[in-house]
C-alpha cells in the first residue's frame, strides 16, 4: 500500500513538473519571439538569478508549495521574470492545490504564451513558454475548475508581480 501511495504521489508531482524534452535550442528565435530577448546563455546568466536561470532557461521546476506566488492573491499583473511581458492578471488566478500558482487563461488572445508538446516523464503534456523571450513557465492542463477548463501551472520563479495601482 505504501509503494502504491508513493507512486501515486510521484505521478501527481510530475504532472506539474517543469522538466521537458523539446528539441529546439533554448535560445532559438520563433516567429513571435522578440529578437531583443534572444540572448546568449551567458547574457541570461548575468540577468537572472540562479534559480530563475534553472527554471526559465533550463526548463527546471521549483519544489511544490515553495514559490512566493503559490498562495498570493493580491490584485495586479503577473509578468515573465525574464523579459517583463505581461502574461496573467490576478483575476485569472485560482487556488488549484497543486503547489504552484495556477491561472485559467492568459492575457490577450493566445499570443503571449507559446505551447510546446512535452513527452518527458512517460506522459504527454503541454509545456508553456513566454512567446517574447522563450522562457519556460510551466505546463498547461485541461483540468481547471473554472469555465475555461484550463490550468496554467506556473513556476513562481518564472514570473514577477506588478500590484494594481490604488486609486
Amino acid at each position: 500500500m505504501k509503494t502504491l501511495l508513493i507512486t501515486f504521489a510521484s505521478l501527481i508531482l510530475l504532472s506539474c513538473s517543469g522538466q521537458t524534452t523539446t528539441s529546439a535550442p533554448k535560445t532559438s528565435p520563433t516567429k513571435t519571439m522578440d529578437s531583443k530577448y534572444n540572448k546568449t546563455e551567458d547574457e541570461w546568466k548575468k540577468t537572472l538569478t540562479e534559480e530563475q536561470y534553472y527554471v526559465l532557461r533550463e526548463k527546471g521546476t521549483e519544489r511544490p508549495y515553495t514559490g512566493q506566488y503559490n498562495l498570493h492573491f493580491e490584485k495586479g499583473i503577473y509578468k515573465c521574470a525574464g523579459c517583463g511581458y505581461e502574461l496573467f492578471t490576478s483575476d485569472q488566478k485560482f487556488e488549484s492545490h497543486c503547489g504552484w500558482p495556477s491561472f485559467d487563461n492568459e492575457i490577450g488572445n493566445g499570443e503571449r504564451i507559446k505551447k510546446i508538446k512535452d513527452i518527458s516523464h512517460g506522459m504527454v503534456r503541454t509545456e508553456i513558454v513566454c512567446a517574447r523571450c522563450g522562457g519556460h513557465l510551466g505546463h498547461i492542463f485541461d483540468d481547471g475548475p473554472t469555465k475555461t477548463g484550463m490550468r496554467y501551472c506556473i513556476n513562481s520563479v518564472s514570473i514577477d508581480f506588478k500590484p494594481e495601482e490604488k486609486k
